[in-house]
């Protein structure tokens, strides 16, 4: 018989030994880090050179509490192994029960040596600490991060398992799981900036989270984390695109046979059949769909109107005649006019996304290559293209054109218009030093053949006269993307003259006439079937793009008009002015104490409503509810709001989180009524009021129906057939 080495002997008697002490001692052992990101808010300011850019670094956290959540509440309580991150956001914990573990910020804890300023928990799953452990003998490496945190919640809200969410987590970024859930500073290149851009807006949610425990309103972390992402019911959403029509009132849409693809879109969706406008006309409405106010302004003057003294325009350099390549420019450095069209030291979406790290993109049509965006667009007659006009239904080909084909029309001025950007209005959006990179072309006009063969601006060397068809395929989108088409492929319509070159004759474009403007499903309307053919065109766009068929990133697509064409009846809802009055003023807060701000001149003149137009919602999630309608009534503060809500930018117990007049809820208006004398007296408070657009409301049995004077269908008595939310992602 051989005999044993001692060596082995012994070795054998270690391992024997330690197998027997181990399940006694520490069945789950982590040695980890916390980490995230370090985000340092951008400076928001009218002034150019005070504003500055947003910063993330990736991060880690010292002086957080580690442990083992035994009973999943998220919080560390008496009798759980608990532990302190170091210096360095390491930690090592062990425990004999296997089970999540959680990270306690507190705001005694410091970020990169900064202090915390909201108290934070994060989570990490007890399977993925067991995926991590590679074997007894050695403790686990687990970053506990806010992406970390996300696969917990999706495992909870979807009722499956880690290795599912994991997979789905990183698809949506477009990673490997362990890139996914990494500690984001031992990443590079592209996957760091995809984690990091994700953990910054999952920081927002998770701080949420843990101040609707901390102040009683939600029972747990788990539960306060879904409610953190569906805030007012509205889920999270990765990208929203935004695509403004103009003009049309909805029974000028809903079933025309000249609008077959916006139709066949409303029923294979969702609708919002009772959507209103905020005035009249075009610029009051852009400038409420990006700040939920249109400040009193009921024109369409350039952004430099009425702006003097605390409104003086800042930009630097104006775009005016003086500047290099702009001598043809329509802009005029002056605009004498009473209300103030330049909109200082205000709220709005753009700003709000910024300051929360996230990103917004506005894509217009047709803009002269190189031209500010600043300024309207220019005639050009070195840029030429053929007539055209589609016959009902067809998808939009030259060769079914009913136009006339020897018509040749000249580039002619303000396709693009300033007045349809929902942020232009705002200093302190056209100060943002990434103001120019967040605005973008958009592909897909008559004239686009011709546009770099010549020009009167000076083309940029690579200009692309289709950026949003490059975004798409590379993914740098916005979260939120306002898509706008040039006046006439909006519906807007604009005179277009040309010559025929067979007989040398003068005519006009035969589709883009704002003169047909269709009053009811059966008239015919060229430009209407222009601009549902465009609608085709970029749809198609979307949902072809890798962002789209990844089932992953929940993406939706808006298809809205500014406003109708209602000269009577109820015109507006939702928190516009109910009554002809120039005594009411915007409602602010500071100290805690609510005032009146009496400041903006030729306020209560506006927020007056001009009708009801359709509003129509597509998602990319296969499981999400589809051809649903909900009745209830919203406008664009509405419409403002539930996009705080998409992005987690306000706290429903926080009225004055939400911007302008989105905060003008049913019990805002209520509690304040002293101040708001234009509701004194109302008839029907929830008409009136703001809410999101949730589907959360039930119309009583008896109740009939408000439309306004452009909607020719029959009122609805009572409530819906369904509640479901259609913003709903399953």
């Amino acid at each position: 018989m051989m005999k044993k080495h001692p060596q082995l002997a012994a070795v054998s008697a270690a391992v024997a030994l330690l197998a027997a002490w181990m399940p006694a001692q520490a069945a789950v052992s982590v040695k980890g880090i916390v980490a995230g990101t370090l985000f340092t808010a951008p400076v928001i300011a009218d002034s150019p050179a005070q504003a500055t850019s947003g910063q993330t670094a990736a991060s880690v956290y010292a002086g957080a509490t580690v442990c083992f959540d035994a009973n999943n509440n998220g919080v560390c309580d008496a009798g759980e192994v608990s532990a302190i991150t170091k210096a360095d956001g390491s930690f090592l914990i062990s425990s004999r029960v296997a089970a999540p573990l959680i990270a306690d910020i507190s705001t005694a804890a410091t970020n990169n040596g900064k202090p915390v300023t909201q108290h934070l928990v994060l989570r990490v799953a007890a399977d993925q600490i067991a995926a991590a452990t590679k074997s007894p003998l050695l403790p686990a490496a687990v970053a506990v991060t806010p992406l970390s945190t996300e696969v917990v919640r999706m495992m909870e809200a979807n009722g499956t398992n880690y290795a599912a969410e994991s997979t789905a987590l990183a698809g949506r970024l477009g990673l490997s799981v362990a890139e996914a859930l990494a500690d984001p500073a031992t990443l590079a290149g592209s996957a760091q900036t995809a984690v990091m851009q994700e953990s910054v807006a999952l920081t927002n949610r998770w701080a949420y989270a843990s101040k609707l425990v901390d102040r009683g309103d939600a029972a747990s972390v788990p539960a306060a984390e879904q409610v953190a992402m569906n805030v007012e019911g509205i889920p999270r959403y990765d990208h929203i695109f935004v695509v403004m029509l103009e003009n049309k009132a909805t029974l000028s849409i809903k079933g025309s046979a000249y609008a077959p693809n916006i139709n066949k879109y409303l029923s294979e969706g969702n609708q919002f059949t009772s959507y209103f406008a905020t005035g009249n006309p075009s610029e009051p409405n852009y400038t409420a769909l990006g700040g939920a106010d249109d400040w009193g302004i009921t024109d369409d003057n350039q952004w430099n109107c009425g702006a003097t003294g605390a409104n003086a325009v800042q930009d630097l350099p104006t775009p005016d005649k003086t500047q290099p390549g702009l001598a043809n420019s329509p802009f005029t450095a002056t605009c004498a006019q009473a209300t103030n069209h330049n909109i200082t030291g205000r709220a709005n979406i753009f700003n709000a996304l910024s300051k929360a790290g996230l990103q917004w993109r506005t894509y217009s049509e047709s803009m002269n290559p190189g031209q500010d965006f600043r300024t309207d667009s220019i005639a050009d007659s070195a840029v030429t293209a053929m007539d055209y006009v589609y016959a009902p239904g067809t998808a939009g080909n030259n060769s079914a054109a009913i136009g006339n084909p020897n018509l040749q029309l000249p580039l002619p001025a303000g396709l693009y218009k300033t007045k349809h950007h929902p942020g232009m209005a705002y200093q302190n959006v056209r100060s943002e030093p990434g103001f120019k990179a967040n605005n973008r072309t958009l592909g897909g006009g008559q004239w686009d053949g011709a546009m770099l063969a010549g020009s009167k601006y000076a083309i940029p060397a690579g200009y692309d006269l289709d950026q949003f068809g490059t975004d798409l395929l590379s993914g740098d989108v916005g979260q939120l993307n306002f898509v706008v088409p040039d006046q006439c492929d909006d519906m807007h319509g604009i005179s277009v003259p040309g010559t025929d070159k067979s007989t040398g004759k003068a005519g006009t474009a035969s589709d883009c006439s704002s003169v047909s403007n269709a009053v009811s499903p059966t008239a015919v309307s060229p430009i209407i079937t222009r601009g549902d053919n465009y609608v085709k065109v970029l749809v198609d766009k979307i949902q072809a793009s890798p962002l789209w068929r990844n089932p992953n990133k929940r993406v939706a697509i808006v298809i809205m008009f500014d406003e109708g064409n209602a000269t009577s009846g109820f015109n507006s809802c939702c928190g516009w002015n109910p009554v002809s009055t120039n005594v009411d003023a915007p409602l602010v807060n500071g100290g805690g104490a609510t005032s009146r701000d009496a400041t903006i001149a030729g306020y209560g003149s506006g927020n007056k409503g001009h009708g009801e137009s359709i509003f129509g919602l597509l998602t990319n999630q296969a499981s999400a509810p589809k051809g649903l309608v909900d009745s209830d009534y919203y406008s664009h503060f509405s419409f403002v709001r539930t996009l705080q809500d998409m992005f987690g930018l306000a706290d429903p117990a926080d009225p004055f989180s939400y911007m302008n007049r989105s905060k003008y809820t049913q019990a805002f208006i209520a509690s304040n009524l002293a101040l708001l004398p234009e509701y004194a007296g109302s008839a029907d408070a929830h008409f009136d009021s703001v809410r999101p657009m949730n589907h959360s409301y039930v119309f009583p049995t008896t109740y009939t129906q408000r439309q306004s004077g452009d909607v020719n269908t029959a009122a609805q008595t009572g409530p819906d057939a369904t509640q479901v939310n259609l913003w709903s992602l399953k």
